[in-house]
């Protein structure tokens, strides 16, 4: 698997556009740019079974989030809220994503 840096970070708004969380949005808790997946708030839950720990001494079956693959899901465009490809662009000397479809800058 070849190593390339994903669109989309930690913080952002994104849509997922295929799967079965299809047109939900949420905001990415974790990138892991080895595996080309990320974390999705409220996306992909499953149940975990977890034993009694000290930190859960109940232990039980939880409700936790999976990663999906980055190619799942879109960074929302900040001037729409419309899911849109990502471009870069170099401004004031520093290289920032931009939304391809309104032009808006997606780094704060």
């Amino acid at each position: 698997m070849s190593q390339k840096s994903l669109n989309v970070k930690k913080g952002d708004k994104v849509k997922v556009i295929s799967g079965k969380d299809k047109g939900k949005e949420g905001v990415i808790l974790q990138a892991f740019p080895k595996k080309e997946r990320v974390l999705v708030e409220g996306i992909n839950v499953v149940k975990k079974h977890a034993k009694p720990s000290q930190d859960n001494p109940q232990g039980g079956i939880l409700n936790q989030e999976a990663a999906i693959h980055v190619s799942n899901v879109m960074p929302l465009d900040p001037k729409t809220g419309e899911p849109t490809r990502v471009g870069s662009k170099v401004v004031d000397g520093k290289k920032v994503r931009i939304a391809k479809k309104s032009g808006e800058a997606l780094d704060k």
